[in-house]
């Protein structure tokens, strides 16, 4: 049995699970880390009843929270921020896809 770690980006999960939003991430990754909602609350340093309504979809983080969120839980800020701005896109039945990337320090 191999004990190498196999890296999943974005795009990989939604080619094999489909459209994935912020809650459906959030949720499964203190699911994974079999945290309760109190644990995961107290670790983003956010209310019990945020988190809920974060994980169920009754709010969509802005971007900037996303990545606070992100990386608190040491995920890429990138990911959070795409799912957070392709949720506020449907919200709006917008068709759109967008994809964020860090941009260079030398663009900066």
């Amino acid at each position: 049995m191999s004990t190498k770690k196999i890296k999943y980006g974005l795009k990989d999960l939604q080619k094999s699970r489909g459209r994935l939003s912020f809650a459906q991430v959030l949720l499964s990754h203190r699911m994974g880390e079999e945290m309760t909602q109190v644990e995961m609350a107290e670790k983003l340093d956010i209310s019990k009843q945020s988190l809920c309504d974060l994980e169920k979809g009754r709010r969509i983080p802005s971007p900037s929270r996303a990545a606070k969120i992100a990386k608190k839980l040491g995920m890429l800020p990138e990911s959070f921020i795409q799912l957070a701005l392709s949720d506020q896109l449907r919200e709006e039945n917008l068709k759109f896809d967008i994809e964020v990337t860090p941009r260079s320090k030398k663009a900066s």
